[in-house]
């Protein structure tokens, strides 16, 4: 059975097809006039081996974090 899970990019991803969850790492975000936008989070996520496979999700801790709590089965679906 399909599990989607919508990222906050607005794409959608079988959690049951992730292979791999990547270490999640930080940095600064700035917008288009140079202003601080906080801390920004990504997270490389595969759903095969080959590097064409592979996803990285980028946005808030908040966002990040959810999508990552879909994925292990620990939040319900956005």
């Amino acid at each position: 059975m399909q599990r989607w899970i919508k990222l906050p990019d607005g794409r959608f991803v079988d959690a049951n097809r992730i292979m791999y969850i990547g270490k999640v790492e930080t940095y600064p975000r700035t917008d288009e006039d140079g202003n601080d936008l906080g801390q920004g989070y990504n997270v490389n996520i595969g759903t095969d081996v080959a590097r064409d496979q592979q996803l990285t999700i980028m946005g808030g801790k908040d966002e990040v974090l959810l999508v990552l709590k879909q994925i292990l089965g620990t939040a319900p679906a956005g």
